[in-house]
């Protein structure tokens, strides 16, 4: 075999390494988009109250934990859980933007994990005006080629009233919801604002 063919050979190996590689990169940047496309459409569900849009996003096995209420499991339970919030309508006001991700992906695997801040105001005419902040430790699946939220775990870090701001007090966390119990007690005790809370990170490096 000559020179020129090893060559050609070892150039052939490379490309196709190359390829490999690039088909991998392309992977992970459409379920890198996915993800963030799932999780945006989380947000604007919730701004409007749709409950059932947005626990379809889950995974049939899919779990929720919000503001140290304890973990609902499974997307029924999920949208039990969302049914028991107060209706949309006039003079409801529900924003829950989804903000600043860090996002890792296993492509291979079909699974995510996402860190996310969520901006919230939230009120009704007549009644309060609240600022809200959290942060989001979720996790994501990949089932029969479609992204689901396998984990949502909001952890509650401020809740103020709207015309006291935050250099007055902060509002308390809801620890239940009004005849609804969940599947397993808060895999974390915490107070929000003015406690300090640093939710738990899934990185250690970006």
């Amino acid at each position: 075999m000559s020179d020129q063919l090893n060559e050609v050979l070892a150039e052939l190996a490379a490309l196709r390494q190359r390829q490999a590689e690039l088909e991998t990169e392309v992977q992970q940047a459409r379920d890198f988009q996915s993800v963030q496309n799932l999780q945006a459409a989380y947000g604007y569900y919730v701004d409007k109250g749709l409950w059932d849009n947005a626990s379809e996003l889950f995974a049939e096995d899919g779990s929720l934990e919000l503001a140290g209420r304890g973990v609902f499991v499974g997307r029924e339970r999920v949208r039990e859980y969302l049914h028991h919030l107060p209706p949309y309508g006039k003079g409801m006001l529900y924003n829950h933007m989804q903000l600043q991700p860090v996002i890792h992906v296993d492509s291979a695997a079909g699974t995510a994990k996402a860190r996310w801040r969520s901006f919230m105001m939230v009120g009704s005419l007549g009644q309060e005006a609240r600022w809200g902040e959290a942060t989001y430790e979720n996790e994501y699946k990949r089932v029969d080629g479609e992204w689901k939220i396998a984990l949502l775990h909001g952890y509650m870090n401020i809740y103020v009233e709207f015309d006291r701001g935050w250099n007055k007090e902060g509002v308390p966390l809801l620890r239940s919801i009004e005849g609804l119990q969940p599947d397993l007690p808060p895999t974390m005790q915490y107070e929000c604002y003015p406690e300090p809370l640093i939710a738990p990170f899934h990185y250690d490096k970006v």
